[in-house]
C-alpha cells in the first residue's frame, strides 16, 4: 500500500521555480513530521541526500546545506499534503525527490525515516 504519494516533478531550465506535492491520504499526517530527500543520477544504491524536513506543526525546519536560501518546505495538515518550493534551479539540483515521514523534524534530518515515497523526478537543463 502507498501511504505517500509525491508529484509535481518535470523538466525544467536553470534559475526556474518548482513545487513538489506529497499526499499522504492514509495517514494520520498531522502527527508525523516530514521531509524531502533526492538521490541524484548515478548515484543508485548509495544514500539519499537530505534536503528539508518539518515537524508536525511547523514550526521547526530544516535544510540540506546545497538548498538554504533557495528551497522552502510547507505543509498543510488540513489537506495532508507536504510541498517543497524549488527556487533558481540549478542541473545538479537534477535527481528523483523522495518525501519522507518520521518521529521529529531532527530525526528526519538525520535519516531517521519510518516511511518513504516513490519519487518524482526532477530534471533541471542549462
Amino acid at each position: 500500500q502507498v501511504h505517500l504519494v509525491e508529484s509535481g516533478g518535470g523538466l525544467v531550465y536553470t534559475g526556474d521555480s518548482l513545487r513538489l506535492s506529497c499526499a499522504a491520504p492514509g495517514r494520520t499526517f498531522s502527527i508525523y513530521a516530514m521531509g524531502w530527500f533526492r538521490r541524484a543520477p548515478g548515484q543508485e544504491g548509495q544514500e539519499r541526500e537530505f534536503v528539508a524536513a518539518i515537524s508536525w506543526n511547523g514550526d521547526h525546519t530544516y535544510y540540506g546545506d546545497s538548498v538554504k536560501g533557495r528551497f522552502t518546505v510547507s505543509r498543510d495538515n488540513a489537506n495532508k499534503t507536504l510541498y517543497l518550493q524549488m527556487n533558481s534551479l540549478k542541473p545538479e539540483d537534477s535527481a528523483v525527490y523522495y518525501c519522507a515521514e518520521g518521529n521529529t523534524a531532527w530525526g528526519v534530518r538525520d535519516g531517521y525515516v519510518d516511511q518513504w515515497g516513490q519519487g518524482t523526478q526532477v530534471t533541471v537543463s542549462s
